[in-house]
């Protein structure tokens, strides 16, 4: 482990991870703009949002897989180079087509990141210190979103929204450099005890029957994707129209709400996380539990201020998005908790592919449908021929009240998952303690 330098490696997944959200989230900073231009639905912006996360589920399985036999720092490396690429030829689209086939190039490359990094801070860092690290890493989540926003928003009512994907698209070359030239750990290495062979079958089914609480946790991603992507692709977009600021206001704004409250509640749940689990088994999702329960009534008071009262409606969502970022660093870690070294790239993979597939891939599309049809149906009960931005505005501000709900069920499975993690915690320390040094 000594040459391992898990800090410096750390620190360096930390800015992959930022500039990964950056790229990814990147569209919702220059929504407005992209909409009027092609005149586009939301359900259009949606499904832009839906072409990438459905191809980075998929992609996600076999790179993950790749993750648990491969050198990670390489396949790192080269997801940075392609995703940054496809994120500066999104700017070059001249039609609806062309920029969703880029970003379906861009969710390609970002399929590595999650997996082989996940795996990675698993084998340099021991389970006391797990979600601490894993917060670090995931900090990359609201910096790099709350940076997407803030730039990408003042870029695009500077130069236009093509320029925004021009400048997300430049750092990723950088950091793909410093990935490559990582030192890659053993695995298993920051385990108390001698690891073996992994075991005799690789199949899903059986991961996910050897673990219960690894599907628990597959169903809260599903529901929290769902949220998550579904507020980060139209929150800038309420504050624009439900509030009346412009694209680069709702840009910087939603940049600090993300970025600020995001990070302060990742490291918290780091924190927190792994002091519950030294007091508790199942201690990590009973925090998370319990901070998604909590953020369901502060979203509501979001969402029921009056237009153009943005103060009020700042100051509840800042908690709710604290508490919700509250989620990533314990579940994260009790999956390196429960799931054997050498088959975490392959558990990461088949979590993120769920988690996608049936959360963030439906959020954005289903947000966008809800929406579009909520605001049809306030302009033909006001008897109005066309849907104004009015009508708009109403509609979206409604369709988002599915988050709150969702949130509420997140938290009854959260609490489920808690105690089948116990189980399934005590038989993988068994197996180790029995299997015979590789």
């Amino acid at each position: 482990m000594r040459n391992s330098r898990p800090a410096w490696t750390l620190f360096v997944l930390f800015l992959l991870n930022a500039l990964n959200f950056f790229d990814r989230s990147i569209l919702g900073a220059i929504v407005e703009p992209l909409r009027r231009e092609w005149s586009l639905s939301d359900a259009q912006v949606g499904w832009i949002g839906t072409a990438f996360t459905l191809l980075y589920a998929v992609v996600g399985l076999p790179l993950g897989r790749l993750a648990d036999s491969t050198r990670r720092t390489w396949i790192l490396g080269g997801g940075a180079v392609l995703w940054s690429a496809m994120t500066a030829v999104s700017g070059l689209a001249t039609s609806f087509a062309g920029l969703f086939a880029s970003r379906l190039g861009v969710g390609v490359g970002e399929a590595v990141c999650a997996p082989a990094a996940a795996s990675l801070i698993g084998d340099l860092f021991p389970s006391e210190r797990r979600g601490r690290a894993t917060a670090v890493f995931m900090l990359g989540l609201p910096i790099g979103l709350g940076l997407s926003y803030a730039v990408g928003g003042a870029v695009a009512q500077a130069w236009g929204w093509r320029a925004a994907f021009f400048v997300a698209g430049l750092p990723g070359l950088a950091v793909a450099a410093l990935c490559l030239a990582l030192p890659e750990p053993p695995r298993g290495g920051a385990e108390p005890h001698p690891i073996g062979a992994r075991r005799r079958t690789d199949s899903t089914v059986a991961l996910l029957a050897h673990t219960p609480s690894l599907a628990w946790i597959i169903v809260s991603g599903a529901l929290h994707n769902f949220n998550m992507y579904a507020l980060s692709t139209f929150v800038p977009a309420l504050l624009t129209r439900h509030h009346g600021l412009s694209v680069r206001e709702a840009g910087v704004l939603s940049g600090l709400v993300f970025g600020v409250f995001g990070g302060v509640g990742l490291m918290a749940g780091g924190w927190i996380g792994d002091r519950a689990a030294a007091r508790a088994e199942g201690g990590r999702l009973l925090v998370s539990a319990v901070a998604l329960a909590l953020s369901a009534p502060l979203l509501v008071l979001f969402l029921v201020q009056p237009r153009g009262e943005i103060g009020p409606a700042i100051m509840f969502v800042c908690p709710a998005l604290l508490l919700m970022y509250l989620y990533y660093a314990p579940v994260y870690a009790t999956i390196q908790d429960v799931v054997e070294p050498a088959r975490r790239g392959t558990a990461m993979a088949v979590y993120f592919c769920a988690m996608y597939v049936m959360g963030a891939s439906l959020g954005p599309v289903g947000t966008g449908l809800l929406s579009d049809r909520l605001a049809s149906r306030a302009a033909a009960a006001a008897g109005s021929p066309a849907v104004s931005e009015t009508f708009r505005a109403q509609g979206l501000d409604q369709a988002m009240y599915v988050v709150p709900a969702l949130s509420v069920i997140l938290a009854v499975v959260l609490f489920t998952g808690a105690g089948a993690s116990v189980r399934d915690r005590r038989r993988l320390t068994s197996w180790m303690r029995q299997a015979p040094a590789s």
